[in-house]
């Protein structure tokens, strides 16, 4: 099991290392940051200047280098926009972020799993036909227009919603069920799927064979067992928590780190970006690893299969 868990972190640092040296070859190449910050009729000489400044004059792999030595140090950078501290500037993002993502994964657990068991145990009837309808629409639609869609109902025509900002709770709540929509028909589909598998094992129908009540087979076997596709669902879900609010915060003018990090892009604020980029592949990497690890925990045949 230890060393199971060692060739996971290994795998883990390896994966942060290949996104945050993808992030900073592409970021470069990408555009000349010293001309979107001056503008484009900056004499040439101060361009040099803010280049050799930002260390930016140097070499590729010089820059490369003192990145990955300043990332092992602790220091993330300073946004060229601000002046200030790349990660303190993340940071401060990250609750108005938290206030999104922690109730849209909430709903998306509370709402598709339970769909998706229910349709699973009914199937082939309304309900089920029902739910995979919905689920369908949930996830075919990009979040975009939903957003788009949310905002044209219930605030252009109904007026009951704002349409943006963070004022108050209740213009947290098309953001959340716009992020929430996608993920609830992911789990409901996959859930359902899970389910209908493992209801038509041999030892399902051993357990009701020996007279087992059906609220028994179900919540002692059925669910464990199914529970392992479903946790690799919502470990991926939580790994791209972050990522998936850069489109939502961007529709409904939300200051979290999502808006934050298409305003640095569009600045080339390169120390924000990469420590935005190195936040969201650690949160995904981690958030895989815990899965591998409930792998163990769900399924004793795998802890078997790590042993030997």
């Amino acid at each position: 099991m230890i060393r199971f868990v060692l060739t996971r972190l290994l795998r883990a640092a390896i994966t942060i290392l290949a996104v945050i040296t993808f992030a900073f070859v592409v970021l470069r190449m990408s555009g000349d940051p010293a001309q979107v910050m001056l503008g484009p009729d900056v004499p040439e000489e101060s361009l040099k200047a803010f280049r050799a400044a930002w260390g930016l004059d140097q070499p590729l792999w010089i820059q490369y280098l003192a990145y990955i030595k300043s990332i092992f140090t602790g220091d993330f950078g300073v946004s060229m926009r601000d002046r200030a501290s790349a990660l303190q500037l993340v940071l401060e993002r990250v609750p108005a972020t938290l206030q999104l993502t922690v109730p849209a994964l909430l709903l998306k657990l509370s709402i598709g799993i339970p769909a998706g068991v229910y349709a699973a145990l009914h199937r082939q009837s309304a309900v089920d036909r029902g739910v995979i309808l919905a689920a369908i629409f949930g996830f075919t639609i990009p979040s975009f227009v939903m957003g788009l869609l949310l905002v044209l109902i219930f605030s252009v025509i109904l007026g009951v919603l704002p349409s943006g900002g963070q004022d108050t709770w209740m213009h947290g709540i098309l953001p959340t069920v716009t992020m929430s929509i996608g993920g609830i028909g992911i789990l409901a589909r996959f859930s359902r799927s899970a389910m209908i598998e493992v209801m038509g094992q041999p030892y399902i129908r051993t357990a009701s064979a020996k007279g087992l009540k059906w609220p028994d087979v179900v919540w002692r076997h059925a669910l464990p067992n199914a529970a392992v596709p479903i946790v690799t669902i919502v470990g991926f879900m939580v790994g791209s928590l972050i990522a998936g609010a850069v489109v939502v915060e961007s529709i409904f003018s939300w200051p979290g780190i999502g808006r934050l990090l298409v305003v640095s892009v569009t600045n080339r604020d390169l120390a924000v970006v990469q420590c935005i980029l190195l936040i969201i592949a650690a949160a995904m990497v981690l958030s895989n690893l815990a899965v591998d690890l409930l792998y163990g925990w769900l399924d004793p045949r795998l802890r078997s299969q790590a042993a030997h």
